[in-house]
């Protein structure tokens, strides 16, 4: 029997803005309150699940080739601070990590090894999230903050999905949680000099970080301080404490605009003082290096440069690093004796070292052709020795310590991938698209080694393209289900990323936007072309603003692929930019532009908004997966996208996944989230017609 799918109702509602009239049929979908709207959703999962269910084994073989190659039971390389080694482990059979503490012993310089995946001796559990989530659907980790003598821990619950948090405090001392306890906070806290006090945020109506509180520990929540309030709704506040532990950050930015303020972590009740009055179009951050701060800041230097200026009067800011067109300077990290600068150049990320001993600066070599290194989690001030991360298509996380004086560099751990995993059965390439208006576009691709170039092999082409963000070569357990059987996995580094630079990113926004989709497109022709695949063998794949890019390029290249998997889409960009009661709005004004107050952003944007732009056209099989408690892109979006494509353009394949008890990222616990990933990649070898294949070629063994 013909397995229907759902037919959402029509409310018709009037949208009249620059002398267009749209009617909008679906909108009354976002109200989630209405009971219409949540059984309209179970509809569609149950319509999901019955047009997949042939999928059922194929699902669970590929759950379990994750869980197979996943060391469950696992260690995280101890990071040293003051007088411990903290660290994360997980145990086999539980969702969520369980954070620790162990004391540093007489002599002891390098970390605790971890190869066995057991507990160290005499550890000291800080925090165990399974205990935290039992009983609840959801649960999600805010901060995670321990005070600077180490006797206090602050941290934040969620048990919703929506990101808004409860905030406590437990004294690590006696192991008891102190009564302590501030509802409703955003991620980021800072603590003062002798743990006393504690920073948090909380959020305005439209869910933007925009008040610094001060709170001292044993005090009633009421009784808390605003610190600062940013009235303009453009900007977003965070709040951090510098590695040296002298000040308390508070940072408030715009998407193009920057302003950093200060408050002595020794005297916490200061008031806080401005580094730079903000300038429109100026961003700087600041990082604290003995009696300087570090300025890296875009003013006159579009891939940013390095300065400096007093810590104790911040004014002028003296060059450091000059601007280099073309190197984007993106991140600096003071430690006692030097300065690391992260940056990228050529669609490669890098390390720039700057010793303060007068000694020359140099940038740390690695030999893979494409890969992504950075600076991983370093709370010391005072030290020669740091943490790095370490990936590329074919290797797995690795964590190294490099000594800044001697550039000695000692691999501490590579993420076990069990079964026998072997890099040297992969290639990894990087190919260069050609875009309509001659932009050389990177393409990063991994397959099988030997995988044939005559545009037989199935292919899953990935994308995002927006905020600066940068899609750098990383490395995936579960990826392997899908290159073991065959498919190239190829990311486009389309333009709104930053993998170029700063350029790259504007040559992708606002009334530049479509770059980012016809990008995409020239990237899959180019696969196309160069014999990795061909249409009817490549899936595109998006998230979030990469879940816009999804439905731009099934409304301009339909034909160009054989499915499309878009995973918390920002498919209604229009109807979302244009209400700033939402959650987000008035911030992203300036990635997308003001479709309320110019004309020409509204035209501009109804022209590649998905959901304005579907039509009576043959759709590629589409996958959208959403979340009830979504905060980031509304669960509507991708509701209304799907029923209007069922609508407009029947005779297309459209199914819609909505997590119930879920936010932005899906699913909470690591085993929920691989069996949300093992659904994604069974639906896309299905739609490659590799569903009834056996397990990967290269399924592992259990270990023994």
């Amino acid at each position: 029997m013909t397995i229907q799918p759902p037919t959402a109702k029509k409310i018709p509602t009037e949208r009249v803005h620059h002398g267009d009239t749209v009617i909008d049929e679906y909108a009354w979908l976002r109200d989630k309150d209405d009971p219409d709207t949540i059984a309209y959703l179970k509809a569609e999962n149950e319509y999901t699940e019955a047009v997949t269910a042939h999928l059922a084994g194929l699902r669970e073989r590929l759950f379990d080739e994750i869980r197979r190659r996943t060391q469950e039971t696992d260690l995280t390389v101890p990071t040293r601070k003051g007088g411990y080694w903290y660290y994360t482990r997980t145990v086999e059979g539980q969702q969520y990590a369980i954070h620790c503490r162990r004391a540093v012993r007489p002599g002891e310089v390098d970390p605790p090894s971890t190869e066995d995946g057991r507990p160290l001796d005499g550890e000291e559990i800080l925090l165990d999230e399974n205990v935290l989530a039992d009983g609840h659907e959801f649960f999600a980790l805010g901060t995670f903050d321990v005070s600077p003598d180490g006797r206090r821990l602050a941290y934040s619950v969620d048990f919703a999905g929506d990101e808004r948090f409860t905030l406590h405090v437990k004294d690590l001392v006696t192991g008891e949680v102190l009564a302590d306890e501030v509802p409703n906070v955003f991620y980021g806290s800072a603590w003062s000099a002798d743990g006393s006090t504690l920073f948090y945020l909380t959020v305005d109506e439209a869910w933007r970080p925009y008040r610094v509180w001060r709170h001292v520990v044993g005090t009633p929540a009421g009784e808390d301080q605003i610190v600062h309030q940013e009235d303009d709704e453009r900007f977003w506040v965070n709040v951090g404490l510098t590695r040296s532990e002298r000040f308390v950050v508070i940072d408030i930015h715009s998407k193009v605009t920057s302003e950093v303020w200060l408050i002595p972590a020794s005297a916490p009740a200061s008031a806080p003082i401005v580094v730079a009055p903000r300038r429109q179009g100026v961003e700087y951050t600041v990082e604290h290096h003995g009696d300087r701060l570090l300025i890296l800041h875009n003013d006159g230097a579009e891939d940013f440069a390095l300065a400096y200026t007093s810590a104790d009067e911040p004014g002028e800011w003296v060059p450091l690093i000059p601007h280099t067109p073309g190197t984007r300077l993106e991140a600096v990290d003071a430690f006692a004796r030097h300065v690391v600068v992260s940056l990228r150049r050529d669609g490669l990320t890098g390390l720039r070292v700057l010793p303060t001993d007068g000694g020359a600066e140099y940038d740390i070599a690695f030999e893979e052709p494409i890969y992504t290194v950075g600076l991983a989690d370093n709370p010391e001030y005072d030290t020669s020795q740091v943490r790095l991360h370490y990936a590329s298509l074919v290797t797995p996380d690795s964590v190294y310590d490099y000594d800044l004086d001697t550039r000695a560099m000692v691999l501490r751990k590579r993420k076990p991938v069990l079964g026998g995993y072997d890099p040297a059965d992969y290639e990894q390439h990087r190919e260069w698209a050609v875009a309509k208006d001659g932009t050389r576009v990177p393409v990063s691709l991994v397959c099988r080694r030997g995988t044939p170039r005559d545009g037989t092999a199935p292919c899953l082409l990935y994308g995002y393209g927006s905020y600066e963000t940068s899609l750098d070569p990383w490395f995936s357990i579960p990826r392997l289900s899908l290159v073991d059987r065959g498919v190239v996995f190829a990311v486009a580094h389309v333009r709104g990323g930053g993998e170029m630079g700063r350029r790259w990113y504007e040559e992708g926004k606002l009334l530049s936007k479509k770059n980012t989709f016809t990008d995409f497109v020239a990237c899959a022709q180019h696969l196309f072309a160069a014999g990795w695949t061909s249409p009817d063998r490549t899936i595109a794949r998006g998230g979030s603003a990469g879940g816009l890019l999804m439905g731009a390029v099934a409304n301009l290249a339909p034909e160009a692929f054989a499915g499309i998997v878009a995973q918390v889409p920002f498919v209604d960009p229009l109807n979302s930019i244009l209400d700033p009661s939402l959650p987000l709005t008035v911030t992203e004004w300036e990635e997308w532009g003001n479709p309320l107050a110019s004309a020409d952003v509204y035209e501009y944007m109804k022209s590649y908004s998905p959901y304005e732009n579907v039509a009576d056209r043959p759709y590629p099989p589409i996958l959208a997966v959403t979340s009830l408690h979504d905060t980031r892109v509304l669960f509507h979006e991708p509701a209304k996208w799907i029923a209007r494509l069922r609508a407009v353009a029947p005779q297309g394949s459209y199914l819609l996944k909505t997590e119930m008890d879920a936010g932005h990222g899906g699913p909470s616990g690591r085993y929920d989230a691989w069996r949300e990933e093992a659904f994604v990649l069974a639906w896309v070898l299905w739609r490659l017609g590799l569903h009834d294949a056996p397990e990967a070629a290269a399924t592992p063994t259990p270990a023994v």
